[in-house]
Order: structure tokens, then C-alpha cells, then sequence
């Protein structure tokens, strides 16, 4: 496993980090918390110590779990996880509804909202602190933003936050280059993460650059595309009732189809490193300009070990211009 800083913070952590959306079970049918459990635990013995998680998780649930897997081993834990989504209070942007279609195991009908107001992040940050069972939060981010608070007025409080001892790290997520100007006016942000991969590639004309020039970390989010870039999800899979990608364009069977056509192209570059082309995924990411770590969801022990050897992979000049000529081909929603 290769470990990289995030940003001036001082910490290292994993390439490749844990994601711990699915874990919460909300809009993926559902979770099994001793598989959760047991899936944490091998990242960590696979040198996996980056966990990323977040209140709007499982409205709660997945802090919860990470909680319980990291105890005994929080010392050996890079911890994240983020404010901004709240669902027990109004406040800044109305975000959307959580309706029947959409089922949570702890909230149903109830509005969340987007709102970064500073009493409302202290608040986040201690009911997320008792969640995972632990005194600091190694990088808290803003999970995403909203228009009514003024990001100088979320920032102080952040920095308040950090002074206290009860985060070490600050970062945003779903931000633009615009909104990081604003938050970095006021104090030091270390990290930005946002939704990257193959298939999704805009931000490379925008914070990719801007967070190698800036010196900040850049987590890429979903970059198996919810496990559509592993080869394992083909043209016949169904997919259950309160699982997202059921009705997803990305997810239809024609897009499958073509992603499938496109990994068959990465086979012979995957055998050479005798790796999975999930983990070929993981590690182009990885290997892009100003991308320094890549967040990946695992529900099972064996998925949370496969996503880890990725982060051993080198990939040549040659082998990631052969992928990115692919990719431009390519012609996939």
C-alpha cells in the first residue's frame, strides 16, 4: 500500500481509503452489519487505514458501525467524515425528501437539508464524535455546500473546531475552485473530495489542477462507479428494489454492455500486473495528475481486500496512455 499526505495536515493515509456510503445500508438495499463490521476490520489488516464516512450515511448508521469496527484500532485509523447534510433541523438548502421509494433503517419522510450554519456544525461534529466512539476526527469535510451561510462564517467555526482538539483536519466535498477560494481566504484547507473516475473526468480541467497547485489532498469519490468498472456487474444483472442503480441511465443494460466492450480492451494490461480490473481502475485513478487517493466502497471482507491491493499497483506511461486512448473511444453515458 502507498500512503500520501493529506495536504499540509501532517497526516499520511492509504491511497486507497474506505468509503463506507454502502455500509449505511440507505439507498443500496439495505446492510448486514457484522459483514460491515468484518469488512472495516480486513481494510485496516490490509493496510487500508484511510476510513471516509458521514452522518448522512445510513442517516447515521454507517458512523455507527465504523465506531464499533475501529475500536481497540483507532490509533492505527486515518478517520473522516463530514458535516453539512442534517435531517433533524431546517436550515440553508432544502437537498430533498426521503420518501418510501428511498428507504433509510433509521429515517423515512423526513427533509434533509443542506446547511453549514456554525452552531449546527458543532453540534455534527459531537454527535458524530459519540457515533464513532472517538475524541478527534482526523479530517472533517463539508460534505457539501449550500447558499445561505457564509463560508467565512463555516470555516471559523471549523478552524475553532481544530483549535479545540476535536478535528485535525479540514476539507470540503462537492465544492467548486470558487468556494475553495473562499474557505482557504480564512484558514488552511487540506482536502477536497469529489466524484471521479474513468467515466467521469470533468473536474480534470478544474480542482484536479487546482489541488495539485494548491497543495491540497484530492479524494476521488466512486471511482468504480458504484462497482461498474469492476467487470463484475454485466448486461444480466438485476438490481433490487431501494438499490440506486436500478433506475440509473449508467446502469441500463445498453451502458453496461458498452463498459463491458471498454474493460474487455484493459484485460491484457490487468493480467500483466496480475491484478482484477477493479483494481485497475483503482489504480488509474490514483495515477492521474493531482489525484492523490481514491475512495472505495466494499461490503464484504473479500471486496475490502481486493480494493487494497490496488493501492500496489504502478502503472507505466505506456500502459495509462493505451487506457486513456480506450476511454476517449469509448462512448458510454
Amino acid at each position: 500500500m502507498q500512503y500520501r499526505a493529506l495536504g499540509a495536515s501532517g497526516i499520511q493515509a492509504s491511497v486507497v481509503a474506505l468509503g463506507t456510503w454502502a455500509i449505511g445500508g440507505w439507498m443500496w438495499g439495505g446492510t448486514d452489519e457484522a459483514d460491515a463490521v468484518a469488512c472495516i476490520r480486513r481494510s485496516l489488516d490490509e493496510g487500508m487505514t484511510f476510513i471516509d464516512t458521514a452522518p448522512m450515511y445510513g442517516f447515521g448508521l454507517s458512523e455507527e458501525i465504523v465506531g464499533k469496527a475501529i475500536r481497540g484500532r483507532r490509533d492505527s485509523v486515518v478517520l473522516a467524515t463530514k458535516c453539512g447534510l442534517v435531517w433533524d433541523r431546517k436550515g440553508g438548502d432544502f437537498f430533498f425528501h426521503s420518501d418510501s421509494k428511498a428507504p433509510s433503517p433509521k429515517a423515512t419522510g423526513c427533509d434533509v437539508y443542506r446547511y453549514l450554519g456554525p452552531a449546527s456544525v458543532r453540534t455534527e461534529v459531537e454527535a458524530s464524535l459519540k457515533r464513532l466512539g472517538t475524541d478527534v476526527i482526523d479530517l472533517y469535510q463539508t460534505h457539501w455546500q449550500e447558499s445561505q451561510t457564509p463560508i467565512a462564517e463555516t470555516m471559523a467555526e471549523l478552524l475553532r473546531l481544530k483549535a479545540e482538539g476535536k478535528i485535525r483536519a479540514i476539507g470540503v466535498s462537492n465544492a467548486s475552485v470558487a468556494q475553495m477560494d473562499q474557505y482557504r481566504a480564512v484558514g488552511l484547507l487540506d482536502a477536497d473530495q469529489e466524484r471521479y473516475s474513468m467515466l467521469d473526468r470533468k473536474l480534470e480541467q478544474s480542482n484536479l489542477p487546482y489541488c495539485g497547485q494548491h497543495r491540497l489532498a484530492f479524494l476521488a469519490y466512486s471511482p468504480l462507479e458504484q462497482g461498474l468498472l469492476t467487470g463484475a456487474i454485466g448486461p444480466e444483472r438485476q438490481f433490487n428494489e431501494g438499490d440506486q442503480r436500478r433506475h440509473s441511465a449508467r446502469f441500463s443494460v445498453e451502458n453496461r454492455a458498452r463498459v463491458a466492450a471498454l474493460l474487455k480492451t484493459f484485460e491484457p494490461i490487468a493480467h500483466d500486473h496480475g491484478a482484477t480490473l477493479g483494481q485497475l481502475a483503482i489504480a488509474w485513478t490514483v495515477h492521474q495528475p493531482g489525484c492523490t487517493h481514491a475512495l472505495v466502497g466494499a461490503r464484504t471482507p473479500q471486496q475490502a481486500a481486493e480494493n487494497a491491493r490496488a493501492g500496489d499497483l504502478r502503472l507505466t506511461p505506456d500502459e495509462l496512455k493505451t487506457m486513456n486512448a480506450a476511454l476517449a473511444a469509448a462512448r458510454i453515458a
